[in-house]
């Protein structure tokens, strides 16, 4: 930990230029991130006082391929983007855990009152009570400290702000009372644990394990409790492209039962052949007895199952893609991608409220603006509402932006760059 004036003059002087660089991977917004350092280690000492601190950053994700498979022990390809929340903290001794979250009132903890509580429920309290559980569970140290948290991933846009959330509560635990030692996929373990449990949202593993991890990464969740995680080699910006994620303001609101039906749907249809979860189950299966899984389950539900059997086989042969530098394929398998999520997954826009299909018109408008031939759209993330993710080549991105801003508003698209690293202590 150092003093909050050395870190400033540092960060001002240019000597953390080299480091931020190499986390956020573009030089363009080096100096928004230096002003944003700055500005949250002075809210830190107004807040709490001129104490020796120290910075954490996780990141937000982007879902690349995968949708809704994780929570079926399916497989994913993410990838952590140059969007985060950081932390300024100072360890203390009392066993209370302060923070003051943007402009969020503060929460206050005691270590030693963890217990779930149900009037707690979808608060960041629980968040970071469930995290300290999770911690506690497998026999990790926890203890009290002070945060002030500032985030840049974009809430309820399909970036996983709660994921980065609990990431970085994650990470400060591990470097202040356990040397740094607990493990990226430990901490996205827990991190699920605080969301399912504590918070009381039906998550997968794909949102923490993403935003942990960091850079892109193929995750086959077949073993739930020790996942496969694989890195994978690939330069996006080399090859031509860009990644645009474009938040198009619909809300999120009210959709925790829309995103709960989508793993209830696909467990019912995986009970019907005596399974807790779809991975095991084959298309042939579903074919087979399709009539009696239509009479008892209904028609949504075993499009669902479908979508999830290929959708799974999807990811592995895009991962194969790009690992071969096969670009054209790839794209192709993330077009397949977003053409299941909406026509088999239907996770788009919700039934409940035809009149805004925000996600749909997006997808719309980037038809009509890409090539087809060699560009990508998708859905993102859980869908609904929120974002859509498109691969643009780069000489093409200031269209696209331009043209989806048109529609959505200023700022609502956004470039973003694939950053090497999950949850980390930046200084």
């Amino acid at each position: 930990m150092k003093a909050i004036a050395t870190l400033i003059k540092n960060i001002e002087s240019g000597k953390a230029d080299e480091k931020l660089l190499d986390l956020y991977a573009d030089d363009g917004v080096i100096e928004y991130q230096k002003e944003r350092y700055v500005n949250a280690l002075n809210t830190f000492k107004k807040l709490y006082g001129d104490q020796k601190v120290s910075v954490y950053s996780a990141p937000g994700r982007s879902e690349v391929m995968g949708n809704h498979t994780d929570h079926q022990h399916g497989e994913i390809l993410a990838a952590s983007v140059n969007l985060d929340a950081i932390a300024i903290v100072h360890e203390n001794d009392e066993g209370i855990i302060r923070l003051k979250s943007d402009a969020y009132p503060e929460i206050k903890i005691n270590i030693n009152d963890i217990k779930l509580k149900k009037s707690e429920k979808e608060s960041t309290k629980a968040l970071v009570k469930g995290v300290l559980q999770g911690f506690v569970d497998r026999g990790y140290r926890i203890g009290g400290f002070e945060a002030f948290v500032t985030s840049d991933v974009i809430i309820g846009a399909g970036l996983s702000s709660s994921a980065a959330f609990e990431t970085l509560i994650g990470t400060i635990l591990s470097y202040l009372y356990n040397k740094g030692r607990v493990s990226a996929i430990e901490i996205a373990i827990i991190g699920q644990f605080a969301e399912n449990v504590y918070f009381g949202k039906p998550c997968g593993l794909m949102d923490q394990m993403a935003c942990s991890v960091g850079n892109l990464v193929h995750v086959d969740f077949a073993d739930p409790a020790n996942p496969m995680v694989e890195k994978v080699d690939f330069d996006l910006s080399a090859k031509g492209y860009s990644l645009c994620i474009t938040d198009t303001k619909g809300s999120h609101a009210d959709l925790t039962d829309e995103y709960a039906a989508i793993p209830k749907e696909m467990k019912e249809i995986a009970g019907y052949f005596g399974k807790e979860v779809l991975l095991g189950v084959t298309a042939g299966e579903l074919l087979a007895n399709a009539a009696d899984l239509r009479d008892k389950f209904g028609d949504r539900a075993l499009l669902r199952a479908l979508h999830f059997i290929n959708e799974n086989e999807r990811v592995k042969r895009g991962v194969k893609a790009l690992q071969s530098g096969r670009t054209a394929a790839f794209l192709s398998e993330v077009r397949a991608s977003g053409n299941s999520s909406f026509k088999y997954l239907q996770n788009v826009y919700t039934s409940s409220d035809v009149r805004h299909q925000n996600v749909s018109l997006a997808l719309a408008l980037s038809d009509m603006t890409l090539d087809a031939a060699k560009e990508a759209s998708r859905v993102h993330g859980g869908g609904f509402a929120g974002t859509i993710q498109a691969f643009v080549l780069n000489k093409n991105v200031e269209k696209y932006k331009a043209e989806m801003e048109k529609l959505f508003g200023e700022g609502s698209c956004h470039v973003l760059k694939i950053r090497k690293y999950g949850g980390v202590q930046v200084l």
